[in-house]
Parts: structure tokens; sequence; C-alpha cells
């Protein structure tokens, strides 16, 4: 069966894509969880109603490791339409969101002081060099969320290939 894959750009650090399947969703996600329910299996995973998700065995699994997540949707009686995610681990992604988060407040916070410091004419020096940091740093963030992408390529593509050849 040829599969017809629908991607969004590579410029994206949580690469999305879709594909139109020929079957129901219950018959996909029961595929799915016999497969991973199997032992002898080098992804580990678990379907939860209409969601599937896939990771990598725990013995070749390191930090950048992704993640992918599946929604199965019926679109009619004999077809559904599968949605695929991939990105880190939930614990990575919430760190990064984490950090972005208090980066984001640390600059408006900064803007406020830069501001007071205007109004009181006072020495204008470390807020305009936290101001000019914390974007640095947030650039330097969204990098290393690329090299991490990187990283994980191949492991990207063995749960690609595996999703594939599951559906």
């Amino acid at each position: 069966m040829a599969v017809k894959e629908k991607r969004n750009s590579d410029v994206f650090l949580r690469p999305r894509f879709s594909i139109d399947l020929k079957e129901s969703s219950s018959v996909v996600l029961n595929r799915f969880s016999k497969v991973l329910n199997k032992e002898k299996t080098s992804f580990r995973g678990n379907v939860v109603d209409a969601h599937v998700f896939i990771s990598v065995s725990k013995k070749v699994e390191h930090f950048w490791s992704p993640q992918l997540h599946l929604e199965i949707i019926e679109t009619s009686e004999q077809k559904s339409e599968l949605k695929g995610l991939f990105g880190p681990k939930p614990q990575v992604w919430t760190l990064f969101m984490f950090i972005h988060f208090v980066i984001g407040i640390s600059f408006l916070g900064f803007c406020v002081l830069l501001y007071t410091r205007i109004s009181l004419k006072e020495s204008l020096f470390f807020p305009l060099i936290m101001m000019i940091f914390l974007p640095l740093i947030w650039c330097l963030l969204y990098f290393l969320g690329k090299i991490g992408k990187d990283v994980g390529k191949s492991q990207m593509q063995d749960l690609h290939d595996f999703m594939i050849e599951n559906i």
C-alpha cells in the first residue's frame, strides 16, 4: 500500500505529518496495541484512547531521544486520518519550556527595570546588558533544540519506519 504523507516544513523543532488511511481507527489502534505489547519489539509505547505514544527502547535511549505521538481520527466508517508529531521526551520539552518562560519573564522584568532607571536617571548598564544577553540565551536554546533534533534524527527515522510498517 502506497502511503501519501503530508509534512510541515523542516524549520520546526517538532515535525508534524498526517496520513490518510483506508482502515478504521479501531483496526489501526488494535494493530499498534498488539505490536507494542510484544516482548520482542525494539520500541516501547502505549495506546490511550485514539492516541499512540512510541519511544525507543531504554537501552538506546539518550537525553535527545525523540518520541512519536500519533493521533488516529475516524473520518468515516472505513477511513481514518493519522496525525503524527515527533518531539522530545515530555521531561525535556517541559524543561525547555520552563527555561523559555523564565527568560521571557526576566526580559520583561528588565524592560521595566530599564524604564524605571531611565525615569530616575540612574545607571542603565545592568538592564541594558541583560536585555542584550537574554535574547542571546533564547537563540542559544533554539540552536540547542536544533542540535538535539539532529542528534535524534536517526531514531526519528527508526520510529517513522516502525510506524509505516504497522499502518
